[in-house]
């Protein structure tokens, strides 16, 4: 009994030893895994991967770039890591947005159009330690020399000849001074610009409706000037024609530069012919001409007050029958 109980009692005492063993064990791997999650989270050991590198404030106030890749270890209290940069191409949207943002053009025409250029940090120092908010100042600069040049275009061109805008603008951000005697954008942010892409340039939907509106009109006026054209040269052949009928009219009649023949017979034969030429060109319209020679014709009316049988006319429908059906 003694030995049954006394293994037993090893056994238990085994149990209890693998537990405080298993327990400190899991007390370790916390601890460590705190530790490691204390140091990952101040960062006092960092990584410097591919492209990227790392602006880093020292004590003191000194700003360091760290540019070589792998993990580095900074003191805790006395640095701080101020940001990642991306070595690599960027992109940087006119505007600061994808969408389209309106511009006026030389003709003060409004338009929509969007942009975007692409570039590449070459310089850290000059980047990331003499600019304070490089991205929100290149942004600045990038709109006013894209927004200028493109303002300062034609309607026409910049709608039809969208290429040389493009390459304008592209040598304006490589070469161009932001101010007269200033640095380039590439010498102020330590950068690269690789590459400016108009993506978008039209009208507004109100311009655009306002245009169609005007070319309808002027296709209406040109339709009515061609007409009025062929209306003027219908009437300068149908004249031409009416001067040699009457040439021809004089001829027949007799008449010659030294003779001429019946003034009044000329004439109105003469309007004769031009009424039956002009009703020939004139669709469903009849001409008529009265000659009078050019004298007002006489007409004589009879007196109101005639007598009829000692009845004047006035008082003869008294003395009528009334009417039978």
């Amino acid at each position: 009994m003694k030995d049954q109980s006394s293994q037993v009692f090893l056994q238990r005492a085994r149990v209890m030893n693998l537990i405080r063993i298993m327990a400190f064990v899991c007390f370790i791997i916390a601890l460590f895994y705190s530790l490691a999650a204390v140091v990952y989270s101040t960062k006092v050991i960092y990584k410097v991967k591919l492209n990227y590198a790392v602006i880093l404030e020292q004590f003191g106030g000194k700003r360091k770039a760290v540019t070589d890749l792998g993990w580095h270890y900074r003191l805790p209290f006395f640095t701080r890591l101020e940001k990642d940069v991306p070595l690599m191409n960027q992109n940087l949207y006119l505007g600061g947005s994808s969408a389209p943002i309106k511009i006026i053009s030389r003709e003060n025409v409004a338009l929509w159009t969007s942009a975007l250029m692409t570039f590449k940090i070459k310089d850290l120092k000059v980047w990331g330690i003499e600019n304070l908010f490089p991205e929100i100042l290149l942004q600045g600069d990038f709109d006013g020399i894209a927004k200028d040049t493109l303002q300062a275009q034609e309607v026409n061109k910049l709608i039809s000849e969208r290429e040389k805008i493009k390459e304008i603008i592209f040598q304006a951000l490589k070469n161009r001074p932001i101010n007269k005697n200033g640095p380039t954008i590439e010498g102020k942010y330590g950068i690269e610009v690789v590459s400016f892409v108009i993506n978008e340039t039209r009208f507004g939907d109100k311009l655009v409706e306002a245009t169609e509106e005007k070319k309808r009109r002027q296709l209406i006026a040109e339709a009515d000037n061609y007409a009025a054209d062929q209306e003027a040269d219908r009437i300068k052949k149908l004249y031409k024609a009416y001067l040699e009928g009457i040439r021809s009219l004089h001829a027949a009649l007799g008449g010659s530069d030294k003779q001429s023949v019946n003034p009044a017979l000329f004439e109105f034969l003469s309007q004769q012919k031009w009424a039956t030429a002009y009703e020939k060109n004139q669709s469903e319209q009849k001409t008529f001409v009265l000659h009078g020679q050019g004298q007002a014709p006489s007409l004589t009316l009879p007196s109101m007050f005639e007598k009829r049988g000692n009845v004047p006319i006035k008082d003869s429908k008294k003395n009528m029958p009334a009417p039978t059906e």
